[in-house]
């Protein structure tokens, strides 16, 4: 029983560096769209929130960036960072002194696995916020997609706060960070069903989209594959 265990263990993604950490720093320089950190972030392609200081205790998020080089060059993601129809869009430039939050949200996670008993195996060994696949599946259902891309992805994540996708593939295990739309983790993964749920596991029976789409369900591993 113990060795059982021991294997299933050895099977999770459980070492230190697969989940980047959430990095607080501040800005030397910037041009306006390109900009340089005073502290980089762990890893390349990873995104993060700016924060300016408009004085009067007057703070707020005027957008996104995503990391070039681990010198800590980084560019300006255009990407509104709040949309709501009866706001102005924010247009403040990035300067150097604003903060940086990097890998803002990266604690919400939502993972894509083959089947359920992946699904528990993972959430139940890593201490995460996790957003189910259940809420992605409505929403797609919702917007008449019948697969998740990065463009859904990016969409969903940012409606409702999911910081980093979770990706189970054949024989690797992947972290997107769905703001960049780039590949922040990626470790061997071992023990994935040859048989698995697709598009990816939910507890809902199926994904309705639009009426002139292709519902096939498709072949999971080839679906995650994109990423």
């Amino acid at each position: 029983m113990r060795n059982l265990a021991l294997f299933m263990l050895a099977s999770l993604p459980l070492f230190a560096g697969f989940f980047p950490p959430t990095v607080h720093t501040t800005v030397n320089a910037s041009n306006g769209t390109t900009l340089q950190l005073a502290k980089p972030f762990p890893v390349n392609g990873m995104s993060g929130i700016v924060i300016h200081n408009y004085g009067n205790n007057l703070k707020a998020a005027t957008g996104y960036i995503e990391q070039t080089a681990a010198s800590g060059s980084a560019k300006l993601i255009t990407k509104e960072i709040i949309h709501h129809e009866s706001l102005p869009t924010i247009k403040t430039p990035v300067t150097k002194g604003d903060k940086i939050i990097g890998g803002y949200l990266y604690d919400n996670v939502m993972l894509l696995a083959p089947d359920a008993d992946t699904y528990a195996k993972i959430t139940k060994a890593t201490s995460k916020h996790w957003v189910h696949p259940d809420l992605f599946a409505v929403y797609l259902s919702e917007t008449g997609d019948t697969y998740p891309t990065k463009e859904n992805l990016a969409r969903f994540a940012k409606q409702y706060q999911v910081g980093l996708i979770y990706i189970v593939k054949h024989n690797s295990a992947v972290l997107l960070d769905p703001i960049s739309g780039k590949i922040v983790g990626k470790r061997a993964f071992s023990g994935t069903p040859a048989k698995a749920q697709a598009p990816f596991f939910m507890r809902i029976g199926e994904i309705r989209s639009g009426w002139f789409s292709d519902d096939a369900p498709g072949d999971y591993y080839k679906i995650m594959e994109q990423f």
